[in-house]
């Protein structure tokens, strides 16, 4: 049997047991959040020697558990499961639907031998949304899609090449991974997205349609890595045909997908001035399938793709992960001066640490290595540059101190920002 084993993820949820905070797993649905809390979590506590009567269950978009959806009625239903003072676990799943989710989580932090678990699968009830008692009370837990080695890992007997036109085709979403044909998996992402994320979006936003939404996902989705904002986007809905949509109306639809973890925004970073450049911005989709999908599976570039996985397995090892931009004086062949702005696609940064990367599908030539290299080595500081692509290469550094590593190296060895 097939099983995606999470390990990064459990070991996190293990790690932060009896710390007295409630310990919220997010994640954009169907990821694998329950899969993670009520399967492997779960397992863990019994193989700990956790009695099974001391582990409450609550899942909230079940309807044998809409009475609980009441704070009061649930406060009152795990205090009534509590017989002993041994600790108890308790699982929330889908926290969300919980009227006022807040006031109970709090309250369950007053119960000494209570320890707290629940998902979620917006990022509102972190932040805008939560009081901030709660959120110094609270212990994020994000999860993504599979990485690349986690899904490479479940299917240990299929070739490099074909696991990777998998993965970024299809994406990492578990039960897209599990399912036998291209169709299969084709038809669930297409259907996942149009009936469970757009509906999720539009009912909790209170909008009015969806097919605004759907259009701004689409050109999203159409220029994965391409710089844009707002405004530029009001200007393609224009060139389009599409519904008009003021730039104000198009950010917040942005910050909506952003809500339900479905993209991620990556900002600019003046790397010699040190300062955010708030405009334009870059967006990458949480997951390869789900994006393809939006676009009947037409535009499978795999450059951009490319780019987009590495961007992921950033952020799933912990990086913020920001778009680097050099500022240079050229001289022009009239003897004037002209400033450029040459750009690194991922300045990845955790702690002390940082690390400037570019993501070269091919550098078949002189020329284009040259162009890769170019604002790498404009960068002055001591912090580590890499160029990642496609091919299957034997890692190697060149006198400037540049490391230039193959794709399968980078993702399969979590070390490989440090080789």
């Amino acid at each position: 049997m097939i099983e995606f084993k999470r390990s990064k993820y459990l070991q996190k949820l293990v790690s932060h047991k009896h710390n007295h905070l409630v310990k919220i797993v997010t994640g954009v649905r169907r990821c694998g959040k329950s899969y993670l809390l009520f399967n492997l979590f779960k397992h863990h506590l019994l193989d700990s020697g956790v009695d099974a009567s001391h582990i409450i269950e609550i899942v909230f978009d079940d309807r044998r558990s809409r009475s609980l959806r009441n704070p009061d009625a649930c406060i009152e239903y795990v205090t009534s499961l509590i017989k002993d003072d041994q600790m108890y676990y308790v699982l929330l799943d889908e926290v969300q639907l919980m009227d006022d989710f807040e006031d109970a989580l709090l309250t369950f932090l007053h119960i000494s031998n209570l320890d707290t678990y629940a998902t979620g699968s917006n990022s509102r009830f972190l932040s805008s949304d939560v009081i901030t008692e709660f959120r110094d009370r609270g212990d994020e837990i994000h999860i993504a899609p599979l990485s690349f080695s986690e899904y490479a890992n479940a299917f240990p007997d299929k070739p490099w090449n074909d696991l990777w036109e998998e993965y970024y085709n299809y994406g990492g979403m578990p039960y897209a991974a599990l399912l036998p044909s291209p169709e299969e998996k084709e038809d669930y992402l297409k259907q996942l997205f149009e009936r469970t994320y757009i509906k999720d979006i539009v009912e909790r936003n209170n909008m009015q349609e969806k097919q605004p939404m759907e259009q701004l996902v689409n050109i999203i989705a159409s220029s994965v890595g391409a710089p844009t904002n707002p405004l530029k986007l009001e200007k393609s809905f224009l060139s389009m045909g599409k519904t008009k949509l003021s730039h104000v109306t198009i950010s917040q639809y942005l910050d909506y997908l952003r809500d339900a973890f479905l993209v991620e925004k990556s900002v600019r970073y003046d790397i010699k001035g040190k300062k955010y450049i708030s405009t334009p911005a870059k967006y990458y989709f949480v997951d390869m399938g789900l994006r393809n999908a939006r676009l009947n599976f037409r535009q499978n570039e795999e450059n951009h793709i490319m780019e987009n996985v590495i961007y992921n397995e950033l952020r799933m090892r912990g990086f913020t992960v920001d778009v680097g931009m050099v500022e240079i004086k050229e001289k022009q062949p009239d003897g004037t001066w002209q400033r450029k702005q040459l750009e690194i696609d991922f300045v990845a940064n955790k702690g002390s640490r940082r690390y400037y990367i570019q993501s070269a599908f091919m550098m078949p030539d002189e020329e284009k290595r040259q162009k890769e290299e170019r604002p790498l080595l404009r960068v002055d500081d001591s912090f580590k540059k890499i160029i990642v692509v496609r091919d299957n290469i034997i890692l190697r550094r060149d006198d400037n101190g540049l490391v230039t590593i193959g794709l399968r190296q980078f993702l399969l060895d979590e070390n490989s920002l440090d080789l």
